[in-house]
């Protein structure tokens, strides 16, 4: 691969935005996911905007974004990372903005006329995400939530009330897995229409797309009607909570969330199948589902999160070889509220699976 010059404009654009996010505030660390969470961006596309060897130009609304982010300390401390309005700033950190703004733009310019001139300028192909997540097809995936509960949406903005935030995304539950595996399925496939609904504005034609089901059997209607076709049971429990039921040989084994005594959630249990499409066997289904939306995270996210989807893809890989249909139930570790990635390579962490090895 050639190596631009130092002096190339494009490489020195790439380099200031990475310097953007490592060293403006070098004592708060910031990762590539974080800003393009905030961004509202793929981690793929930050890392080809802060490539020094191939660099992709960003346009000039994402600098703007840069520049606002960048603008105060006080916004890039907060987690997560979100980028804020510009009333939000003092005057002081609009006029650092203006300033950033102004210099990324006579770098991209700068790009802009190294081209006009005549002078090639290298644009890389940015290669898809591989993994479970690639289906290679390039056929229609359909993401499906549940629908919030009207009684969980009573204090939230109504789409009628002038002065309200209103959202079409207030009624989808599990906002946090939606967000997380949107982006990344995109990103993996970048030829396919991807689209999301709740599960109650479902059409029959979705049905025959690649399906990605996202929550449990309470209110993902979805769910329900697929999980005739799992083997492994998920039940409310009542007052003993919700729980996973799974054979074992003759014995059926009871799988729960896992609490402190104070009440705080310390483990979930995430589900994670993968099988043709009972409605058009040349689709897929996937559920990933848990006992608790932090469950449903859990699951997406073994096989979104940079740092371990390419071990667990090579897990599945391994362990399910030759399968087009197969579960793995794992634990999730909880944080103070937040997910803990799970490791599929690590025994107690998986809780069950199927097919039987060796079946």
């Amino acid at each position: 691969m050639a190596v631009l010059p130092a002096d190339d404009p494009a490489r020195a654009l790439a380099q200031r935005l990475r310097d953007l996010r490592e060293q403006e505030f070098p004592d708060v660390p910031i990762t590539q996911r974080q800003l393009a969470g905030a961004l509202r961006v793929s981690v793929p596309l930050i890392s080809s905007w802060e490539s020094t060897t191939r660099p992709v130009t960003p346009p000039e609304e994402r600098l703007d974004a840069y520049a606002t982010l960048f603008a105060s300390r006080r916004t890039v401390e907060q987690a997560p990372l979100r980028l804020p309005r510009l009333a939000e700033l003092t005057d002081d950190e609009r006029a650092r903005r203006e300033q950033l703004r102004h210099d990324l733009l006579a770098a991209r310019a700068a790009v802009t006329d190294r081209r006009e001139e005549g002078v090639p300028v290298e644009e890389p192909v940015i290669e898809p995400l591989r993994g479970p997540w690639s289906f290679h097809d390039a056929r229609p995936i359909t993401l499906v939530c549940a629908e919030l509960p009207e009684a969980q949406r009573a204090r939230l903005p109504e789409p009628d009330d002038p002065d309200s935030a209103y959202a079409d995304l207030y009624a989808f539950a599990d906002l946090d897995a939606l967000f997380e595996l949107h982006g990344h399925i995109r990103a993996a496939n970048p030829t396919s229409l991807v689209t999301f609904r709740t599960s109650t504005d479902l059409h029959p034609d979705d049905y025959t797309t690649h399906l990605v089901v996202l929550g449990g059997v309470d209110w993902n209607r979805a769910t329900r009607n697929l999980l005739r076709y799992v083997p492994v049971a998920q039940l409310s429990g009542g007052q003993a909570g919700a729980y996973f039921d799974v054979e074992d040989g003759d014995q059926h084994r009871r799988l729960s969330a896992e609490v402190a005594e104070d009440g705080s959630l310390v483990a979930d249990a995430g589900h994670f199948y993968r099988a043709p499409n009972p409605y058009n066997a040349k689709r897929t289904v996937t559920i990933c589902n848990g006992l608790s939306s932090r469950g449903v995270l859990g699951a997406v996210r073994a096989l979104t999160d940079e740092r371990f989807r390419d071990r667990n893809a090579a897990y599945l890989e391994r362990r399910f070889a030759g399968s087009d249909s197969y579960s793995i139930l794992t634990r999730i570790l909880i944080i103070d509220g937040s997910v803990v990635t799970p490791d599929w390579t690590r025994p107690d962490l998986r809780l069950h699976e199927w097919p039987e090895a060796g079946a």
